[in-house]
């Protein structure tokens, strides 16, 4: 998933970059609170995260601004503030979770997850699409209760798809959110991926459920 970081500190930058990528989401990076407003007014993001102290503009009137303008993408507040007001402020402002520094890895990804999960209407963490399951957590996929085993970059791009189960993504749309920003590759890559992709969840089985809409991209749905 694509996730946009608005932090100015840049060890907290690093870090955040380097293990969000290594989690298998692609990564974003603004500085100051003006460059991330423009940033998610002006592209596609899953998710953000969002520092409160900014040079520029402040968190919170970065996401009172997006909410102004009807952008719904969830929001998780990061602070080193230590006081209940400002987590009471900046849900009442539109974002959608708060995180105080230092944080756990672990904790700030399960809830990235989640908020993809929430944002997607999605009930639980288990994403279904047919006879095809994939666990985000542990990571497992299972056809018609067969384990099928993927690379990282695979599940990272299996899991896009099945988040937007039904509706047609482009490739570039793919490499957007599956690669990493600045990916200097062709579009070839992702019909090389997908090409991998079926061979694991759909040749060996009865129905097949990557479909290629022609000049368009791709489509993940009911077995044909």
């Amino acid at each position: 998933m694509r996730v946009l970081v608005v932090e100015d500190e840049a060890n907290i930058v690093d870090y955040l970059k380097a293990s969000l990528e290594d989690e298998g989401f692609a990564v974003d990076v603004a500085y100051d609170g003006d460059t991330g407003l423009e940033m998610a007014l002006t592209e596609a993001y899953d998710v953000i995260t969002l520092d409160i102290m900014l040079p520029g503009m402040n968190g919170y009137n970065v996401c009172g601004e997006l909410r102004a303008a009807g952008i719904a993408t969830p929001v998780l507040m990061l602070t080193a503030k230590d006081g209940e007001y400002d987590e009471a402020d900046a849900l009442d402002i539109g974002a959608d979770d708060f995180l105080r520094k230092p944080f756990s890895l672990v904790v700030l990804v399960a809830r990235l997850r989640a908020l993809l999960r929430r944002g997607a209407s999605k009930g639980s963490a288990r994403l279904q699409v047919a006879d095809l399951t994939l666990d985000p957590v542990s990571k497992a996929v299972e056809r018609a209760g067969r384990r099928i085993e993927l690379t990282p970059r695979e599940f990272t791009l299996l899991e896009y798809l099945m988040y937007n189960a039904g509706q047609v993504l482009t490739k570039t749309q793919i490499l957007d959110h599956v690669w990493s920003p600045g990916y200097l590759g062709g579009e070839n890559v992702v019909e090389v991926y997908v090409g991998y992709l079926r061979k694991k969840i759909d040749q060996p089985f009865d129905g097949k459920l990557i479909a290629t809409v022609r000049g368009v991209g791709y489509r993940l749905g009911a077995a044909s």
